[in-house]
Parts: C-alpha cells; sequence; structure tokens
C-alpha cells in the first residue's frame, strides 16, 4: 500500500515506522523537508520523503499526523490532491485544563471532511500517547490493543483495518463517521483522567460479560 504521512512529529514517526516495517511504500511531507528527510531516513527501507502536497498526491491512504489546529487548513490546501483518497484523521482537539476545543462545533474529523469533501475521512489512532504506538507490539496483559475506527466508506474502512492490524493491533469497528467526535470526547477525557488524576482508566468498565448487568449471569 502507498501511504503519504503529512507531518514529521511523534505520532508520524511511531505509526509510518509500523507501516514501513510491514512493507508499505511511505512517503513523507513536512513543511520543514529537512524533517521529513530526517524522519525518512529513521525509518529506512523505501521511504521517501518531499513536501506535504507531493504526499498528499502519493498516497492511497494519507494520514494527517498534524496538530489539531493546522489539519483542516492543511486538508483545504491540498483539497484537489487528496480527493478520492484515504484520510486517516489521528488528531485530537484538546488544549489547556483538558478542554474538548471543538466543544459543539464539528469534530476534527468532520472539519477534514469539509476541508476536503473528495477524501474518506477515517478516525483511528487517537486514543494512546505516542509511546503506546512505538510498542511491537502494544499489547497488555496478553491482549493485543483494540483501535476503535469511524468512517462512512467501507472500502476506506477496509484499509485502515489493515494498517490497524500492521501495528499490531485489533481494529474494532466504532461506526460512522459522526461518532468520531465521541472518540475525540473520549480522548479528552481519558487525557484528564491519566494526566490529571493520574487514574487508571482501564478500571471503568466492568468485563464484557457484566456490560449488560451482573443480573444477565448465567441467563
Amino acid at each position: 500500500m502507498k501511504i503519504g504521512v503529512l507531518g514529521t512529529g511523534n505520532m508520524a514517526d511511531a505509526l509510518a515506522t509500523h507501516w514501513a516495517r510491514a512493507g508499505h511504500e511511505v512517503f513523507v511531507g513536512g513543511r520543514d523537508e529537512r524533517k521529513a528527510q530526517r524522519l525518512a531516513t529513521r525509518l529506512g527501507g523505501d521511504a521517501r520523503h518531499g513536501t506535504l502536497r507531493k504526499a498528499a498526491g502519493f498516497g492511497e491512504v494519507v494520514l494527517v499526523a498534524l496538530p489539531y489546529e493546522a489539519g483542516a487548513e492543511v486538508a483545504q490546501e491540498l483539497h484537489t490532491a487528496l480527493s478520492g483518497r484515504v484520510l486517516l484523521d489521528c488528531s485530537n482537539p484538546v488544549g489547556p485544563g483538558f478542554r474538548l476545543l471543538t466543544q459543539d462545533g464539528p469534530s476534527a474529523a468532520h472539519r477534514l471532511a469539509a476541508a476536503a469533501p473528495g477524501a474518506h475521512v477515517v478516525k483511528a489512532f487517537n486514543l494512546c500517547h505516542e509511546d503506546v504506538w512505538r510498542m511491537s507490539p502494544p499489547v497488555f496483559d496478553g491482549r493485543p490493543l483494540a483501535v476503535p475506527v469511524c468512517g462512512d466508506d467501507q472500502r476506506a474502512l477496509a484499509l485502515v483495518r489493515d494498517l490497524v492490524r500492521d501495528v499490531g493491533c485489533e481494529p474494532l469497528m466504532g461506526g460512522g463517521l459522526e461518532r468520531a467526535g465521541l472518540l475525540e470526547a473520549t480522548a479528552a477525557l481519558f487525557i484528564a483522567l491519566w494526566v490529571g488524576e493520574g487514574a487508571d482508566v482501564q478500571a471503568i468498565a466492568p468485563p464484557l460479560a457484566y456490560a449488560a448487568g451482573p443480573e444477565k449471569q448465567g441467563a
């Protein structure tokens, strides 16, 4: 698969490393082409580098690994190059005080979809710190990490599910793109609990067998 990467930061590095190792063709694009070159060199293999526009035009899937404030602006600039491509959004619109920056407005994923209306936006990889994505693979207590994936286009979802597996995780269907905002709000809550309270977020939910209530046990 050809994968374009918009951005040269930690998320771009963590995810693209897995995909390059899995044999995908990766093209790293950045406003600073020197940073793009350094990341492509770290990825090794046949990874290439260049401008954001070249990365957008290269990938069958294009990872948007940019700050929330920049994502829609860049997508609008590149909307022609992004037409028909899968736009993978891993951003979190979380600001000071762990505040959800989108508030009552459109989600970050919907902002990307509006900025590049010809692209197929999929939300994924936004619930964990980049160091989790650097793990090979992310497995906890013997269980691979599950990655919720939200989107409307079935072919786009299938491609992203494959990329989730290439990271060593299990894709979990989270619904259509209208539910991307729920993933972003979940990230804001989790970050506040992890960072602000030092809480173990895994302790929030009971095991699946108890999800409908303990009275269902043995029914």
